[in-house]
């Protein structure tokens, strides 16, 4: 009970309760207000000191490059209102969607996305596959994927081991990894879900927690691995194999051994890659520095805001939708 108190109190996630609260105080706000500001908002992009850089970014996430008429079953954004369910994925996308006139129309497909759709659609995740430019990302489920942290503990005053608590039941890469090393001296591995190895149940740990470690796995689960971006902002390094899907974070842009610690898609070199990085401190710290100044790319929240409607800006222009659609 006292461990699950303190998870509950100081996990060191988001505030869900906060989230809401100020979503639906934005959901609330009538929407001619935005609409009325787009283009003048757009229009300051041309002016702004970065543009190549937020341009690179667009493009990373919206790749389409031909103009392409969405069929009349595409969804107009006036039907696009708050549900039951998913509604972290609602008030994401309403965030930018209630910019533009009700009458455009967009295919939105919420969720833990590991497919190319068929049509060009708005995703949370993507895989890292050619051929993928259908899957047009945005920065979806933030509330609990963007987490960042400030780690007080050098690298050196860390445990030389390496963490992982997460649900495995169903994962297959993840119950393969908990099979070779749940008793290995270098690990502490936890499962935090009803498991099918009873022996791997163990409690959440917070965030805070898993900062004693110089090591963190980043194991896809069901996607991409929701951890990664408060590992690669603390003092502690992500190991994890090569991504095989990603989000607004980037992952395919990710470079092994450069912002996190490369292993084997087998896991067969994990004690081998994490005995280097004890023994070889400056090269775990050059990781360290190189990921910091990775994260830093997404903290500023005015651009990150452009770059999301910029993206929605270009959806829509490549569907042939115009500005000129009644509002």
């Amino acid at each position: 009970m006292k461990n699950l108190l303190l998870y509950k109190f100081c996990s060191g996630k988001n505030s869900k309760w906060i989230y809401f609260g100020v979503n639906y105080i934005r959901f609330l706000t009538p929407k001619f207000i935005f609409r009325s500001k787009l283009k003048k908002t757009l229009a300051n992009f041309s002016s702004c000191s970065d543009k190549a850089y937020i341009e690179q970014r667009v493009d990373y996430y919206n790749k389409l490059s031909i103009s392409k008429q969405l069929p009349e079953n595409a969804s107009k954004l006036e039907n696009h209102t708050l549900q039951k369910k998913k509604k972290v994925y609602f008030f994401d996308t309403y965030q930018y969607t209630r910019w533009f006139p009700l009458s455009f129309r967009w295919f939105y497909v919420p969720g833990d996305i590991t497919f190319v759709p068929e049509q060009p659609s708005i995703v949370k995740s993507r895989p890292l596959t050619p051929n993928n430019e259908n899957s047009v990302l945005m920065k979806l489920n933030k509330v609990r994927h963007f987490i960042f942290v400030k780690d007080s503990i050098p690298f050196a005053e860390k445990e030389n081991l390496v963490i992982f608590r997460g649900k495995v039941n169903g994962k297959s890469s993840r119950e393969k990894f908990m099979n070779m090393y749940y008793h290995h001296p270098m690990c502490d591995l936890g499962d935090v879900g009803k498991s099918v190895v009873p022996e791997w149940e163990k409690d959440k740990k917070t965030i805070r927690e898993h900062l004693k470690y110089k090591f963190v796995m980043a194991l896809e689960g069901n996607d991409v691995a929701s951890n990664l971006k408060w590992i690669m902002s603390s003092n502690s390094i992500a190991v994890m194999p090569k991504p095989t899907c990603e989000t607004w974070f980037m992952e395919g842009s990710l470079v092994p051994n450069v912002h996190y610690i490369e292993i084997k898609e087998d896991f067969s070199d994990l004690e081998e890659r994490l005995t280097y990085y004890i023994e070889h401190l400056d090269d775990a710290l050059t990781i360290i520095e190189n990921a910091h100044r990775y994260v830093s790319q997404f903290q500023d929240k005015s651009r990150e805001n452009l770059i999301s409607l910029l993206v929605l800006q270009k959806y829509f222009e490549k569907t042939n939708q115009t500005q000129n659609s009644k509002a």
